[in-house]
């Protein structure tokens, strides 16, 4: 590690101006912290959001769940409001990494960085969820935008993300042994305006899948995504995986997800 100045944000608004000063913002770390002993990243000021409670924790909201952005995984995958009413949620939280990055990690973070391979996206992807910041509101289609790029302003903090309840949700995730994260993961939930399908380490950053969400809007069941055509041309291929064979895992973990999904009755 190299030398850099260290400070406890006091607020958002704090973090957020010395974010605008150049600061670098810690959240829970998995990602950062390790970027920085690579010295992969170098920022010479890191703002640690830990001591801000108003970013943390779960609560109801009419017809929906607020999850706070320094939620931890472990909370979001054991928490009872979410394990009751979003499901592939908490079964997503309790997948990612091992014991310790679920007790570091945020969701806030992993959302921010929207690293192509991470889990998080696909769920908020595919649940329609609302990201809230510091300035304004995000719906998940806008927010996302390509390899580690998303609609935040560079002094942008989220504070929170909305997920409205659905009828369905799951997740299915085959992992890369090493890193465990998402070689492909899809998440489907049944919404209110229909079944969206998010996808996961295949591609340029998460996405979602037209000819899976109409075929499923057609018949929800494992059966219907066999005529379903996937697409290898703008899919990842690399050492652990080529392209081809991460359009068949596509379909693969949606119809694992699917046969989930419909294991929860309704």
């Amino acid at each position: 590690m190299y030398q850099f100045e260290y400070a406890r944000a006091e607020s958002v608004d704090q973090a957020a101006a010395r974010v605008a000063d150049g600061a670098q913002l810690l959240a829970g770390g998995q990602t950062l912290l390790a970027s920085m002993k690579q010295r992969l990243t170098q920022p010479e000021t890191l703002i640690d959001l830990g001591a801000l409670s108003s970013l943390a924790g779960i609560c109801e909201d009419g017809d929906g769940l607020i999850i706070g952005a320094m939620t931890r995984h472990q909370e979001v995958a054991t928490n009872a409001l979410v394990t009751q009413k979003l499901p592939g949620l908490a079964h997503l939280a309790g997948g990612i990494g091992d014991k310790q990055v679920r007790a570091m990690g945020t969701i806030g973070g992993s959302v921010a960085n929207n690293d192509p391979a991470a889990c998080y996206p696909s769920g908020v992807l595919a649940l329609n969820a609302t990201i809230k910041t510091n300035r304004r509101e995000i719906a998940a289609d806008d927010f996302f935008q390509g390899l580690y790029a998303t609609a935040l302003e560079p002094d942008e903090i989220i504070t929170a993300i909305r997920f409205p309840m659905t009828k369905r949700s799951a997740y299915a995730k085959f992992k890369q042994p090493a890193s465990r994260y998402a070689l492909v993961g899809v998440f489907v939930a049944q919404t209110s305006s229909g079944v969206r399908v998010a996808i996961t380490g295949a591609g340029n950053g998460v996405f979602r899948h037209e000819g899976l969400e109409s075929a499923l809007n057609a018949d929800f069941s494992p059966a219907a995504i066999k005529s379903v055509v996937v697409d290898d041309s703008e899919l990842s291929g690399d050492l652990h995986a080529s392209a081809a064979y991460r359009a068949h895992l596509i379909k693969i973990q949606t119809q694992k997800a699917v046969t989930t999904a419909l294991g929860q009755g309704g």
